[in-house]
C-alpha cells in the first residue's frame, strides 16, 4: 500500500481515464481515423502512468524536508519506504515508461514522438530537483505536463493516420483535443498554486521560492482567485459561442465547470486553514473530472 501512495495511484487512474475517454468517447464515436488499437492504447496509459509515477516519486524524495512540516502524517519516503528503495522505485518507473513509449513510437512509425516520453522524464525529474524552488515557473511545467498527457493521445491516435485526404478532420479532432489539454493546463495551474499556499510553512522554512513565499499568501491568494475568474469566463465565452444550441450541454458547463469554478474564487478569498485550502485543491481536482467526463456530450449531444 506504502507503493501506490507513493505514486498517487489515484492520479494516475485520473490519467488513464482521461485519455480513455479521449479515444473511446470522442474519437471513435465520432468517426476518427486513429492509429490505436485496444493494446496500443493500454501501452500508451501505462507509458504515461509509468512517467507520472516516477515523476511522483522523485518528488517526494526531494520533498521530504517539507512534508515532514507540512504533512507528517502522510509522509511516506523515510518512513514507510527507505529514500534508497523509493529511488530504486523512481528508476524502474522511468525506465518502464520510456521503454513503452519508444515502442509504440516505433509502432505508428513515428519515432520522434518518442522525445516526448524523454522530455517529460526529465523534466519531472527537473520540477523535483531545480524548478520547483522557482517562482511560478515550476507551477507551469507541472500544469503543461499535465496538458499534454491529454494531447498526446491526439499525438498518437490523429497524426500517424492523417493523410491528404483527411487532413481537414483530423485537425479539427485534434484542436479540440487541444483544448481539453489547454483546459486542464489551467485548472492544474491553479491547483499547483493553491497547493503552494496551503504548503506555504514547509516551503518557507526550507527556504524554497514558491509564489506565496516570494510574493506573500494575500497576493498569491488574489492571483489565483484571478486566474480562476479568468478560466470561468473563457469556458462561458465558449459554451455562448459553441454550445449554445445544445441545452443540455450549456446546463452540464453551467452545473459542473463554470459554477464550482466561481465558487472556487469565492472560497478562496475566505480560506483561513489548511483544511479550506485542501478542500478547494480537491475541489479542483474534482472539477477537472467533470471537464473531462464532457467528452461524453460530442457523441449524444453536439453531432
Amino acid at each position: 500500500m506504502s507503493i501506490l501512495k507513493l505514486i498517487r495511484w489515484k492520479n494516475l487512474v485520473m490519467i488513464g481515464m482521461v485519455q480513455l475517454l479521449v479515444k473511446y468517447a470522442f474519437l471513435e464515436p465520432l468517426g476518427a481515423s486513429v492509429r490505436l488499437d485496444t493494446t496500443g492504447i493500454i501501452i500508451l496509459i501505462l507509458a504515461t502512468m509509468c512517467i507520472a509515477a516516477a515523476g511522483n516519486i522523485i518528488n517526494d524524495i526531494y520533498d521530504v524536508e517539507t512534508d515532514f512540516v507540512n504533512k507528517p502524517n502522510k509522509l511516506i519516503v523515510g518512513k514507510t519506504i527507505t529514500e534508497k528503495a523509493a529511488y530504486n522505485w523512481f528508476l524502474i518507473f522511468n525506465i518502464v515508461g520510456v521503454g513503452l513509449g519508444s515502442y509504440l513510437s516505433h509502432v505508428v512509425n513515428k519515432s520522434a514522438f518518442f522525445s516526448l516520453f524523454v522530455i517529460t522524464s526529465a523534466l519531472l525529474y527537473m520540477y523535483a530537483t531545480y524548478l520547483k524552488q522557482t517562482v511560478f515557473f515550476g507551477n507551469l511545467v507541472i500544469a503543461i505536463l499535465v496538458g499534454l498527457s491529454v494531447l498526446i493521445v491526439g499525438f498518437f491516435e490523429l497524426i500517424p493516420s492523417m493523410n491528404h485526404l483527411n487532413r481537414d478532420t483530423q485537425l479539427a479532432f485534434f484542436k479540440v483535443i487541444f483544448h481539453y489539454s489547454l483546459f486542464a493546463f489551467a485548472i492544474n495551474l491553479i491547483r499547483e498554486i493553491v497547493k503552494d499556499i496551503e504548503d506555504f510553512k514547509g516551503d518557507s522554512k526550507a527556504s524554497i521560492q514558491t509564489f506565496p513565499v516570494r510574493f506573500g499568501i494575500k497576493k498569491a491568494t488574489h492571483f489565483v482567485f484571478i486566474l480562476t475568474l479568468i478560466l470561468a469566463l473563457i469556458i462561458v465565452i465558449y459554451v455562448n459561442e459553441i454550445l449554445y444550441k445544445n441545452i443540455i450541454a450549456v446546463l452540464y458547463f453551467l452545473i459542473f465547470i463554470i459554477g464550482p469554478l466561481v465558487y472556487v474564487a469565492i472560497k478562496l478569498l475566505t480560506t483561513k486553514t489548511k483544511k479550506d485550502l485542501h478542500q478547494v485543491s480537491n475541489l479542483l481536482k474534482i472539477i477537472m473530472l467533470f471537464g473531462m467526463l464532457s467528452l461524453l456530450l460530442y457523441k449524444y449531444i453536439l453531432i
